[in-house]
């Protein structure tokens, strides 16, 4: 585990974000956010130090629950480019907000999650209750104007922009391929090859978002 990622012990968090996420479920059955940021910016790490000052009034669902399986990049012959934009389910991952949006009366919503332990997405591993008042969706390319993912925007009451200085972001991504088996060469190979060009697709949309969320490991905050 890499100090970017799900690890939120001594983590602080400003007041300011999570007054402004409490915010959204005013005056709305249900608030959807999305947290977008270049590959290794730390986005399920402020995920779950959001979830963890909230409690219980939030869910957390990852765009990366949407990864095509292992099986199918190979088939398509995409699998060195495992992360780009069209290595993911877009369309159902717009459906899947689109239910979150306006869920059915009582209806329990079942989100894919992604596991880097064995590198592939499990069905139905998320759940939504019917009572749940804030979404929060994190992911890459939220803020895309290319098909399918144009269609997110409009699903989320607010998107927020996870920046992190790039030496240290890739700092990370390089630890995080590490832990999960790749060498120190394979693993910088791959930020330059793969990560590096999407973290630049995604960086071009950091104008379209809401807020810009600015944080070093330690402390979560609006900048």
């Amino acid at each position: 585990m890499t100090s970017s990622e799900n690890d939120i012990s001594g983590l602080m968090i400003d007041e300011a974000v999570v007054t402004a996420a409490r915010a959204l479920v005013r005056d709305r059955p249900r608030a959807l956010l999305g947290l977008v940021g270049a590959p290794g910016a730390g986005k399920s790490s402020v995920s779950e130090a959001l979830l963890d000052r909230l409690d219980d009034g939030m869910q957390v669902v990852p765009m990366d629950g949407y990864h095509l399986s292992n099986r199918e990049l190979a088939r398509l012959g995409r699998a060195d480019r495992k992360g780009a934009p069209d290595t993911f389910d877009g369309a159902g991952y717009v459906s899947l907000l689109a239910r979150l949006r306006a869920p059915q009366a009582g209806e329990t919503v079942y989100a894919p999650g992604f596991y880097r332990e064995i590198e592939e997405p499990i069905a139905a591993s998320i759940a939504v209750l019917p009572d749940t008042p804030l979404v929060v969706t994190e992911g890459n390319y939220l803020l895309m104007e290319t098909s399918p993912w144009d269609q997110v925007r409009a699903m989320l009451d607010e998107v927020w922009y996870v920046e992190v200085g790039t030496e240290l972001r890739e700092q990370w991504l390089v630890e995080r391929h590490m832990s999960f088996g790749r060498s120190e060469s394979e693993a910088r190979a791959w930020v330059a090859s793969t990560d590096r060009p999407n973290a630049e697709q995604i960086e071009a949309t950091r104008s379209r978002a809401d807020r810009i969320i600015g944080w070093d490991g330690a402390c979560i905050r609006f900048i």
